[in-house]
């Protein structure tokens, strides 16, 4: 069984200025939902291909951003929980607020689309046993947070202290390195959770074979085409392909992101190249006999 699962985090843009310890700007602050969205759309339209999305709660009380997310639903693609308001800090906070967190994110998304979320994805992808518990508690059929990359978590925690010696503070948060020790490949969560057990169902955030190089939208895009084929080839044969991109990965400078250019290299690649990449990375695991399914499909088949 070869299985690829295409996700999409729409966080949408004020998010990556608190990442850089900056004050949003308010141009394009909801160029996720209003741009990056339909090409999505109409990629994975091109590409045959379902897809994914993990929305925020509090972007729907906004009503073009729940209606484009509705459209989504009824063009057949999943939607995720990503939490009520994308508290990058989700782990560090009471109980009865995590909950709250996950519970009004998928009462915001069942109330945009009709549907309630079976699947959920935390804030830069940093989990704790007790949000796994509040998931269960809920009944969340799978999670998609776990990345045990050694040189995405470096180069996380690297920027954080950059950004303090500048004198600002970032929003972002470094998990435990012990994440580091959780199986590649779909498992059932264990007591640490970064151990295989009998809990619910995790899908990592995928990592190439080997070196375990981060396979996400950021390096893919960034690569270019070529490249992002080698990555891609990196990861044939693991049973699961799980590449989560963000709504950013589709957008560009003349998107009105001048802004955060200095400070998102990704925003500095045109979204024609973008997209080109991701056709590309598509294409590898085609052709190599994968067949495309929705996270919650995927979770199915692996529990």
């Amino acid at each position: 069984m070869r299985l690829c699962a295409v996700s999409v985090d729409l966080d949408e843009i004020p998010n990556y200025f608190h990442i850089h310890g900056l004050e949003p700007s308010k141009k394009a602050e909801t160029a996720v939902y209003d741009i990056a969205v339909s090409r999505l759309s109409n990629f994975a339209r091109s590409e045959k291909i379902p897809m994914t999305f993990f929305a925020v709660g509090a972007d729907l009380a906004r009503r073009e951003s729940a209606e484009a997310l509705a459209r989504l639903h009824h063009e057949g693609h999943e939607i995720g929980n990503h939490t009520q308001g994308h508290r990058y800090d989700l782990t560090r906070l009471a109980r009865d607020e995590i909950e709250r967190q996950i519970r009004g994110g998928a009462d915001a998304i069942e109330k945009a689309t009709g549907t309630r979320p079976t699947g959920f994805r935390a804030p830069g992808y940093v989990i704790t046993d007790e949000v796994f518990s509040v998931l269960e508690d809920l009944d969340v059929a799978y999670d998609s947070s776990v990345f045990p990359c050694p040189a995405y978590n470096m180069a996380k925690a690297a920027a954080i202290l950059r950004i303090a010696i500048q004198g600002k503070t970032s929003r972002s948060i470094v998990d435990t390195p012990k994440m580091l020790l959780a199986p590649t490949v779909p498992y059932r969560i264990g007591a640490p959770y970064w151990k295989r057990g009998s809990g619910m169902i995790e899908l990592p955030i995928q990592v190439t074979r080997g070196l375990r190089l981060p396979f996400i939208g950021t390096t893919v895009t960034l690569a270019g085409p070529a490249r992002a084929k080698w990555l891609a080839k990196m990861c044939v044969g693991e049973p699961l392909v799980n590449l989560e991109l963000h709504g950013i990965d589709v957008l560009d400078t003349d998107d009105d992101l001048h802004a955060l250019r200095p400070y998102q290299p990704d925003v500095r690649v045109t979204r024609e190249t973008k997209l080109e990449s991701l056709a590309a990375v598509v294409g590898v695991f085609r052709e190599a006999g994968y067949s495309f399914v929705t996270m919650a499909e995927a979770a199915k088949k692996f529990s």
